[in-house]
């Protein structure tokens, strides 16, 4: 296993911190649970760590929008730092509300776009959606990610429905391999609608990253797929020792290894 420093960041309302923590320690990363406030305070926590990680959860009750005011609290206290921490080479990964607030502060589009061409909105069901669903690993800027893995794991959101602004910005997204997740059926082919694509999101994204790939937002959990029986169909799947989430954030850590910050 390959050592590294990871900061999983949280505050009212995160409840997957937990998970977020041991699947970062089980792939080899030296790893501190943080509240916002004390980074707020002292910024430079950020110079000692390789990779940042914003957790699921339903940050401040989502009372104005799902994860808006802890994306407010990111640009108004760190929005300097964290443009610096991914400009020295770390890695920052936003899972479900972490995916919500990581739009929110504009990381995943980078420095040269000021204006926000996408966000994650209302699913097109009108409901919340909890069930298991599939995405496939893209060729894109995230090199880490092994391209064309298919990764099951769970979702649990109301405002997952990725979406831009015009068919512009989603053929920009293409262009820089941002794409780096999408929604798909078990064999990896593309989803037929609901409930494969358990949300509404445009091309069956189901997650982002920026250009320099070292910033990564997906809805669905795979910190909740560690271990071989939490799917819950894991007695008529093929035995293996692990869940695949698991993979996903060993590939993740030993990619921030290498980071120079």
């Amino acid at each position: 296993m390959t050592h590294t420093r990871a900061i999983v960041l949280r505050t009212a309302g995160i409840n997957c911190d937990a998970e977020t923590v041991r699947a970062l320690e089980l792939s080899g990363a030296e790893t501190d649970l943080v509240h916002l406030e004390r980074v707020l305070e002292r910024p430079a926590l950020l110079d000692d760590c390789a990779l940042l990680v914003l957790p699921g959860g339903f940050s401040y009750g989502d009372d104005v929008a799902a994860g808006r005011v802890f994306g407010f609290q990111l640009r108004q206290g760190l929005a300097r730092e964290l443009a610096g921490f991914v400009a020295r080479g770390g890695y920052v990964l936003g899972v479900c509300n972490g995916f919500q607030v990581l739009v929110d502060t504009g990381l995943l589009e980078g420095p040269g776009n000021p204006e926000r061409g996408i966000a994650l909105t209302g699913n097109r069901q009108a409901r919340f959606e909890c069930r298991w669903i599939h995405m496939r690993a893209e060729r894109c800027a995230a090199a880490w990610l092994d391209a064309g893995a298919i990764l099951p794991a769970p979702i649990a959101h109301g405002e997952g429905c990725f979406s831009v602004r015009d068919d512009a910005t989603l053929a920009r997204l293409e262009a820089n391999g941002q794409i780096a997740l999408r929604y798909s059926r078990a064999d990896g082919s593309p989803a037929r609608g609901f409930p494969e694509n358990p949300n509404g999101s445009i091309a069956d994204i189901a997650g982002l990253c920026d250009p320099t790939g070292r910033v990564l937002g997906l809805m669905p959990h795979p910190e909740r797929n560690l271990l071989p029986w939490n799917h819950p169909h894991w007695t008529r799947r093929p035995s293996r020792d692990e869940g695949e989430g698991l993979a996903f954030y060993r590939r993740l850590v030993e990619a921030a290894a290498l980071a120079t910050v």
